[in-house]
């Protein structure tokens, strides 16, 4: 790899990356050392306290909050998770909670406050259900990835050593959770634990439909530093991203690759809702409005203190008429 620029790149290990990971895909000029065997949470907080990879696929809250730190981080608009939220609303079954509302002045649990689909579900029950956040005490089990003073009136609770919230909740010692994952006990089957949307497909289509978002998770940021030096860097990695992201889409394609029996009617049903393109990268006028609203969330729910223009956020990687890479 003589010549090129050896960077290295924390993300999941995804099939819209799995071409970059193993070399089926190369950005020009580069030498990806791509490490993917880490979960979200030990690489978000590994890149917010100690900043240790050149680029880092991380959560879309977390990484507003950096920046408004003052952070020397920018991100390339390429969006590796994404993913509805309204089906990781759990309640206890016997706790009497009909609807949104009815946690009004209540206790929810939730890992930790800044986990993006926290952010994105406490907007919209808040927007779209009535559900003030601030008319709710968040009892979380950790701490926070990024240095968090939140204003005085935002509840948040810490819980006591030991405990576990899905066993909290399962007890009804809180009536609520909002989880980033299915809950342990809900995967094992613990009745007692329940969504809140059991029809939560049916209203997570309604709101893409309405709204025309897919929440973006995560974005993929990049040392400025980097940027600095070398301007050319964020173009070329979005046109490899792009690059594998399309290999994938092929591959999926094929439904001898994965093993679900209906795999080709969920496909064609992803693409007739959300376009042959669920992924796209970009600031689009699509991305434009799902950024717009997590930012806003995060500006409401006190992690920032202002809202910055998304193109400030994001490096200049458009490509213009010069279109994408070839065959894409």
């Amino acid at each position: 790899m003589s010549g090129k620029l050896r960077l290295t790149v924390a993300c999941g290990d995804y099939e819209i990356v799995r071409a970059l990971k193993e070399g089926a895909v190369e950005a020009d000029g580069l030498d990806l050392v791509m490490l993917t065997d880490m979960g979200p949470r030990e690489r978000h907080w590994r890149m917010a306290r100690h900043a240790e990879f050149d680029i880092c696929e991380a959560n879309v809250g977390a990484y507003f909050m950096e920046r408004d730190h003052g952070a020397a981080l920018t991100a390339i608009p390429v969006f590796l998770h994404r993913r509805f939220r309204h089906g990781f609303l759990f309640v206890n079954a016997k706790a009497g909670i009909r609807e949104p509302k009815d946690l009004i002045g209540k206790k929810v649990g939730g890992t930790n406050f800044q986990p993006a689909s926290n952010i994105w579900m406490r907007g919209i029950l808040e927007e779209e259900y009535g559900l003030p956040h601030r008319q709710v005490t968040w009892v979380v089990e950790r701490s926070e990835d990024v240095a968090f003073t939140p204003p005085k009136d935002l509840r948040i609770e810490m819980i006591a050593p030991g405990k576990k919230l899905d066993v909290m909740l399962a007890e009804g010692e809180i009536p609520a959770m909002l989880s980033p994952e299915l809950p342990r006990l809900f995967l094992a089957g613990d009745k007692r634990i329940v969504r809140l949307f059991p029809n939560y497909k049916e209203i997570e289509l309604a709101y893409f439909r309405r709204t025309s978002i897919f929440p973006i998770m995560h974005v993929t940021t990049i040392k400025q530093e980097i940027v600095d030096k070398y301007p050319w860097v964020p173009t070329n990695l979005v046109k490899a991203f792009e690059a594998a992201k399309h290999i994938a889409y092929r591959r999926i394609a094929n439904p001898r690759m994965v093993p679900i029996a209906w795999v080709r009617t969920a496909l064609e049903e992803q693409e007739e809702v959300l376009g042959p393109d669920p992924w796209a990268y970009g600031l689009t006028p699509a991305n434009r409005k799902n950024l717009e609203a997590v930012l806003r969330y995060t500006h409401q729910q006190g992690m920032i203190g202002k809202t910055p223009p998304l193109d400030s956020l994001f490096a200049d990687t458009d490509l213009g008429d010069a279109g994408g890479p070839d065959g894409i």
